[in-house]
């Protein structure tokens, strides 16, 4: 499992950042570290803190770090010097928030450093696409047009969103780390509109359709897993997304 470093001018933020991501995982938690302030109450980053948060999550499978603002990303850069282990460390470019709450879950959910940090640079993709700003962009995990799914699923089932509040963060969150534990490509989408579809293992991508109570999904699947893993959607979503 990759390890996290947050590196941030503010302990408080970092702290809120990190808890908030946490809120959608499990036990099973990427190592975290904060290198947040620098010391003393003083608002600012430090190299030092930063090559010591990296040692402390070093990971054979790699170190994702997450950063604020423009000195964040020096001293992170500096930090790199510093530091005493070898494993490969990606600074991301995802924006601070959605990046480390995308990269936290994928981490939780078994995704390598390469997984990872493509879903959490593509963060501002989603929101995007809900307020209808700036360029069309490529999803950070695209899947297949329903129909052209559909047309080539090895499992597929129809279900209609129950809870309150729809296909929020927190449920997208659960279906990705469920997902993860199937050898199954699936695909999400809304039944009524089949170009509002996402792949069930991107996190950042399902939260982007806004699909609310009411709306009519179909899941269908590729691989060995499709048919538990369409089912097990299937079944969650009927509950409620246990909500």
């Amino acid at each position: 499992m990759i390890g996290i470093v947050v590196v941030s001018h503010s302990p408080a933020l970092a702290d809120a950042a990190v808890a908030l991501a946490l809120q959608m995982v499990g036990e099973n938690r990427p190592a975290i570290a904060i290198a947040a302030g620098a010391g003393d109450g003083v608002i600012g980053t430090d190299a030092v803190r930063v090559a010591e948060a990296i040692d402390e999550v070093a990971s054979p499978d790699g170190v994702l770090v997450f950063m604020d603002l423009g000195s964040a990303v020096l001293s992170t850069t500096m930090a790199l010097e510093f530091r005493a282990s070898t494993t490969e460390v990606r600074l991301s470019s995802a924006p601070f928030v959605e990046g480390i709450v995308a990269g936290i879950v994928l981490a939780a959910a078994g995704a390598s450093l390469d997984e990872a940090d493509r879903e959490a640079s593509g963060a501002m993709t989603a929101k995007n696409a809900q307020l209808g700003a700036g360029a069309p962009q490529e999803p950070p995990a695209p899947a297949a047009d329903a129909r052209t799914a559909a047309a080539v699923a090895d499992a597929a089932a129809e279900a209609t969103i129950v809870n309150e509040v729809g296909l929020h963060a927190r449920p997208a969150s659960v279906i990705v780390a469920k997902m993860a534990e199937f050898d199954a490509k699936v695909t999400i989408a809304d039944a009524d509109d089949p170009k509002r579809s996402a792949s069930a293992s991107s996190l950042l991508a399902l939260m982007g359709l806004g699909l609310g109570k009411g709306t009519r999904l179909r899941i269908s699947g590729t691989g060995a897993d499709a048919a538990a893993a369409v089912e097990w959607l299937r079944a969650i979503t009927a509950d409620g997304f246990g909500e």
